[in-house]
């Protein structure tokens, strides 16, 4: 079918641009008009939306009633785990996963095909051995497959290529963890991050989602004494703040104009914090600009990661009360929108014992109701659960 559709286009490309000039057999035959034919101006995004360009990974998924998934490493899809989990959501009213296609330090989780442009990077990691075997089973599963992107966060590309991160003195930056971020100004960042979506895309994944959309946290106090390339945006007439938030909602415009002829949704994870702001000043993020230019919106907003906002002096211990009074603030921001993206909130399915005793409980099946139910309460039907370690709370009922 493929081979058919792309001789479709190469007859048409041949007769639009191979016409010359029609002339008259002979200058006897007078009665013949002299026609030209010119080049025909072909709109891109009138290609990128006809299913004629439309690329088939060969795989069919539907779009759920509503997306309710878990996060799941590449470890855990590679391994003994995915059955498991795949069982977990074959039986309950789960119906998606969010695999990591390229993970927190920015390898590849799989090893692409010798000779491929993706093999050349040399980032490949032989977590998922067979990713098109998993996605193969999530077809016959009915599971909606997400593939999780780490973009700007990047210690691989960082130490690979300085010139595309942030160095300070002799060094790659690093932040308190030993992480490194590459240079969300430099569109070839963009487009290096672009290239492993859209091989996801031909792998099979419906959903692209890209996290760490944004510069290194506190980055408004670094700004001025690390070294970095503004790119495109060296003549920027923006103050900084303004001009970080250009860079990283170009960047989401961009990919998701670069992956419309791969037909998949495209997704970004937020700090649930930049929707009760203008903009998070330091790191680029703007709630609504974003928003704007992406199909879902993920707000990762658990419990566990705010302080006293709301008036909840101890957000951890009252799960249903700081979703509830977070979901009222993402309403009205979305609802100032033309076409808003569809709410799909990050939850919190794991315990903080980090925040100390007395503020922190154990996450188990009544909270993590409680933050579904909260979210339900105020219209918002999709959800994700994240456990880093992909150990989910038994007996849960995920649509209370």
């Amino acid at each position: 079918m493929k081979w058919i559709k792309w001789t479709a286009v190469s007859a048409l490309m041949v007769s639009l641009l191979g016409a010359a000039p029609v002339l008259a057999a002979d200058e006897e035959a007078s009665d013949f008009t002299i026609r030209t034919y010119g080049v025909a101006n072909i709109d891109k995004k009138v290609v990128a939306a006809s299913e004629l360009f439309r690329y088939d990974s060969g795989l069919t998924f539907e779009y759920p009633d509503a997306v309710r998934g878990i996060f799941v490493t590449a470890h855990s899809a590679g391994g003994e785990r995915f059955n498991s989990l795949v069982e977990l959501v074959d039986s309950t009213e789960l119906n998606a996963m969010v695999i990591d296609v390229k993970e927190d330090l920015g390898h590849l989780t799989y090893v692409p095909e010798k000779g491929s442009d993706l093999a050349k990077l040399d980032i490949g990691q032989p977590l998922m051995k067979d990713p098109r075997k998993v996605l193969e089973v999530m077809e016959e599963k009915e599971i909606y497959p997400i593939a999780r992107v780490v973009v700007f966060k990047d210690s691989v590309l960082a130490k690979e290529r300085p010139d595309l991160s942030f160095v300070d003195g002799d060094s790659v930056w690093k932040n308190g963890r030993g992480e490194s971020f590459v240079n969300p100004f430099l569109k070839e960042v963009w487009d290096y991050n672009v290239q492993i979506a859209i091989e996801a895309a031909k792998l099979g994944f419906k959903e692209i989602q890209f996290d760490y959309v944004r510069f290194p946290e506190g980055f408004e106090n670094r700004a001025d004494t690390l070294e970095y390339s503004m790119g495109d945006y060296k003549d920027s007439k923006l103050d900084p703040v303004q001009r970080r938030v250009e860079a990283v909602t170009d960047f989401v415009a961009y990919a998701r104009e670069q992956l419309k002829p791969y037909d998949v949704q495209v997704s970004v994870d937020i700090f649930g914090y930049s929707a009760t702001l203008p903009e998070a000043p330091g790191i680029g993020q703007n709630f609504s600009k974003i928003s704007e230019n992406v199909d879902v919106i993920s707000s990762m907003i658990y419990p566990s990661h705010w302080t006293s906002y709301f008036g909840i002096a101890k957000p951890d211990l009252e799960p249903y009360k700081l979703v509830s009074e977070y979901a009222k603030v993402e309403n009205k921001k979305l609802g100032e929108l033309k076409s808003p993206p569809v709410s799909r909130p990050w939850l919190q399915d794991f315990t903080a014992s980090y925040l100390g005793s007395g503020n922190y409980m154990k996450y188990g099946k009544a909270e993590v109701e409680a933050q579904i139910k909260a979210l339900n309460d105020y219209g918002i039907e999709e959800y994700l659960l994240w456990n880093a370690g992909n150990t989910y709370s038994k007996d849960v009922d995920y649509t209370p």
